[in-house]
């Protein structure tokens, strides 16, 4: 559930905008459209306040509402291209990602880590469906149980991945690694290589490897995947035939990486 942010310690901190974005926030697949009482309780915010934001982002243009109900404008489209326009190792990956995905039959996506959320930049689906959800630009996946979200995790400081760790919902299956110290030292071992293999971890069936996106002075900006159902592919096949042509993309789109 979204919430609006209590303020950090920052005389510049703007509780307002903050509310502007927790109701923002509320929309999503299972709330595509919401009365106000609604975006209400989903945002963390007293009807009077969310009235004057949605009235304030439907003057703006970016929600629309019947008279009852509020959804989200095309035009908040802006903002996630505005994102993705600064990202120019996305627009370098994604022919080499559709390249990728069209020599090895099987799916190739790139994300960016977001709290305990790693989020699709790019997507390049396979021929036949892997998993039991639908997976484009935008969506959201839990980076501690993704090859995605691992790989790029043990970038981060120390105190850093304990707040995230602590943000992390329950484990998807049961083969998923759910004990912290084991988790900590997978996600360790997975900088320490170079790759990050989760195996039915996401759900059953699915396994992924995951190499990082990194600029010139190691900070990792995003990751780049491919995901294929077990019956398919082998762990071997993934470090063996994956690994080589995920790091030849990586490789690749380096001049980019400022």
């Amino acid at each position: 559930m979204s919430s609006a942010a209590a303020p950090p310690p920052d005389k510049e901190f703007m509780a307002t905008l903050a509310k502007g974005l927790a109701v923002l926030g509320a929309f999503g697949s299972e709330r595509p459209a919401m009365t106000l009482s609604e975006a209400a309780a989903t945002a963390g915010l007293s009807r009077a306040a969310a009235r004057r934001v949605l009235r304030t982002l439907a003057g703006l243009g970016y929600i629309t509402h019947d008279g009852r109900r509020f959804a989200l404008a095309p035009r908040i489209l802006e903002l996630g291209f505005a994102y993705l326009s600064t990202q120019s190792w996305v627009d370098r990956a994604e022919p080499l990602m559709k390249e990728l995905s069209h020599d090895v039959q099987e799916s190739c996506s790139a994300a960016i880590l977001q709290d305990a959320e790693v989020v699709y930049v790019a997507r390049m689906p396979a021929p036949h469906r892997i998993m039991s959800v639908t997976l484009a630009v935008g969506t959201r996946l839990p980076a501690f149980y993704t090859a995605l979200g691992r790989v790029q995790l043990g970038f981060l400081a120390p105190d850093e991945l304990t707040r995230r760790l602590g943000l992390r919902g329950p484990p998807p299956t049961e083969g998923a690694v759910a004990d912290r110290k084991a988790l900590i030292a997978r996600i360790a071992a997975d900088r320490a290589q170079g790759y990050a293999i989760v195996d039915e971890e996401l759900e059953r069936g699915l396994r992924s490897i995951a190499v990082p996106v990194l600029t010139r002075t190691g900070v990792n900006v995003g990751a780049i995947n491919l995901s294929g159902h077990a019956s398919r592919v082998s762990l071997s096949d993934l470090r063996s035939h994956f690994l080589p042509k995920l790091k030849a993309v990586v490789e690749a789109i380096a001049p980019t990486l400022a």
